[in-house]
Formats: C-alpha cells, sequence, structure tokens
C-alpha cells in the first residue's frame, strides 16, 4: 500500500526539555521518507514552556503545527485532538519524551506496505524499569483481557501506524472516557505489532504517576466490560446463599437447644458483607458516573491557542 501523506502526532506535557531533541531524531527520519509529512503536536495544559518551544519549531517549519489546549484534559484526549487534526492518509501516534524512539517508524511504514491497516507497538522494557511496575504492567494486561470481550495487546503503547482509513474509523467513537488501547482493538480491522526497546526518558520525570496509572486501569477495563457488574451479581449471589444455609444452621441449632455463641462470628460477618456492599456499590457508582459523563454532552477538548501554517 503507498503513501502519499505522513502525519505524527505527538502528544505533550510538560516535555519542554524534550521537544527539540524529539524533533531533531524526527527529521532525520522523515528526511530520509519518499513521500510528504507533517508533525502536529499537541499540547495538553502544560505548565512549563512546552508550546513556546513548539512555536518556535512550527515558525521554522512549515510541515509542523501544534494545538495548545485550554487546560490538562488527560493523554487519551490529547491524542484524539492530534487524530482529528491530522491529514495524511496514514498516521503515527508517539509520545513527546523519547521513550518511543522514532527510528522505529521506518519499521511501522513497512509493515503498514505488507498489508496491515494498524502497526502497534509492543514495549520492551529497559532494565532501568522497576520491579513493581513490571509486574503492575503484567497484572493490567491479563485482569483487563480476562474481562473484556476484546484482546488489548500487551505491553502496548501509544505509540502506533494507523490507515486513514482506520483512523476515520476510530474518530467516530464519541465516547468521553476513551482507553485509546481498547478502542483501537475494538475496531478491528487487519492489524500487526512490531517490538521495540523503550528509552529511557530523556529528561524530566514522568507525568504518569501510579495514581494516573490506577485511574487509567480503572478506566480501560469499566469502559471496554460490563463483567465487573456481573461479577458483583454474582458476590451477591454467593453471600445471599451463604446468608441462607447460615441462618438455617442457627435456626437449627436454636431449636435443638443448642446455644450458639457468635459474637465473634456475627462481627466478621458484618464486616465482610459491609466490605462487599461498599465494593459493588463502588463498581455501580463508576459506571454510573460514566453514563453522567455521556450525558453531559460537553466537547471532548478545548483549544487555546495554535501555531504553524496548516492551522
Amino acid at each position: 500500500m503507498s503513501i502519499s501523506k505522513l502525519s505524527i502526532v505527538v502528544p505533550c506535557f510538560n516535555e519542554e526539555s524534550n521537544i527539540q531533541e524529539l524533533f531533531k531524531e524526527l527529521i532525520d527520519v522523515i528526511n530520509v521518507l519518499t513521500f510528504s509529512s507533517e508533525v502536529i503536536f499537541v499540547d495538553d495544559g502544560s505548565k512549563d514552556n512546552t508550546f513556546s518551544e513548539i512555536e518556535k519549531i512550527s515558525l521554522e517549519n512549515k510541515f509542523v503545527s501544534g494545538i495548545s489546549l485550554s487546560r490538562n484534559f488527560g493523554h487519551q484526549i490529547a491524542l484524539l485532538a492530534g487524530l482529528e487534526k491530522s491529514t495524511g492518509d496514514v498516521v503515527i501516534t508517539m509520545d513527546g519524551d523519547l521513550q518511543h524512539p522514532p527510528n522505529i517508524i521506518p519499521e511501522l511504514i513497512k509493515k503498514y506496505e505488507d498489508g496491515y491497516d494498524i502497526v502497534n507497538t509492543r514495549r520492551i522494557d529497559p532494565e532501568s524499569i522497576s520491579f513493581f511496575k513490571k509486574k503492575t504492567s503484567t497484572l493490567f494486561y491479563t485482569i483487563i483481557n480476562k474481562l473484556s470481550d476484546i484482546k488489548v495487546e500487551p505491553f502496548s503503547a501509544d505509540f502506533r501506524l494507523m490507515s486513514r482509513e482506520t483512523v476515520n474509523a476510530f474518530l467516530s467513537i464519541k465516547e468521553h472516557d476513551r482507553f485509546t488501547r481498547g478502542l483501537v482493538s475494538w475496531i478491528g480491522f487487519n492489524q500487526g505489532v512490531v517490538e521495540y526497546k523503550a528509552n529511557s526518558r530523556f529528561s524530566g520525570k514522568s507525568s504518569y504517576t501510579f495514581k494516573k496509572m490506577i485511574k487509567l486501569a480503572i478506566n480501560g477495563i469499566t469502559t471496554m466490560s460490563s463483567k465487573p457488574l456481573r461479577i458483583s451479581l454474582y458476590l451477591g449471589l454467593i453471600f445471599f446463599i451463604t446468608g441462607i444455609i447460615y441462618a438455617a444452621f442457627i435456626l437449627y441449632n436454636y431449636f435443638t437447644g443448642v446455644n450458639v455463641e457468635g459474637w465473634t462470628s456475627i462481627l466478621i460477618t458484618i464486616l465482610v458483607l459491609g466490605g462487599i456492599q461498599l465494593l459493588i456499590l463502588s463498581i455501580i457508582g463508576e459506571y454510573v458516573s460514566r453514563i453522567f459523563n455521556e450525558t453531559k454532552s460537553r466537547p471532548l477538548y478545548l483549544i487555546k491557542k495554535k501555531t504553524g501554517t496548516n492551522n
């Protein structure tokens, strides 16, 4: 499959010290391509001078444009904003911290030319990645693939190539709570995988805190599956049946004159049942909050500023 124009979408949050180095590496790749390219930077409400750096690059390079969102809407929404702005018949999305190496781009293009509509990437973590992060990442993909009706590529990232047809299909999904990896799997098409060795951040600290990773995990599971609600039903049934059996046991002992000493067992039962009820209510609450978000019909993002001749 031939390519006439490539779009590269880069969401950024507080990447002031990384933008210039990333662009240098992108230029090295773009200069050897035989078709035109555009680079779209999306500043997701950065608190530093990220957008100023984007403006400098766009003034010197006509194929570079940038948009600055009015606040931090989150990585998944910033990705969406860049995809909506892209005009290429092939689009590559990647992060702005150089952990997604630009020199892998030719491999993604080669895979596309081999007939794949979407080319995902599978991350091989560097030695510096902590044991805890590796294990929690493995656990996340295990859980989401057990609960979801679709398969999410393990150790994947939002570093991928998509054809214009698949980008349009992705953009037709108007959900507010978005889990891009899951949605890309859900739309189907012919998908391939390229492995890459993740680099360490060029500079700065990751904005993906443990709290944000937990939020992403919960969002991914509840967005792509209703099975947690079904599990809540099963838990309710199990404890309801257990309660009936226990009640029958107490009544039997009462009528046969056996004294049942049960302060400890009663307390444990109350604590366990109370915990299960709170867990089930929390799961239901997550789904209700998603319904609430969808019914508000607010725009997914707002643009504060633009730069580049393509805007």
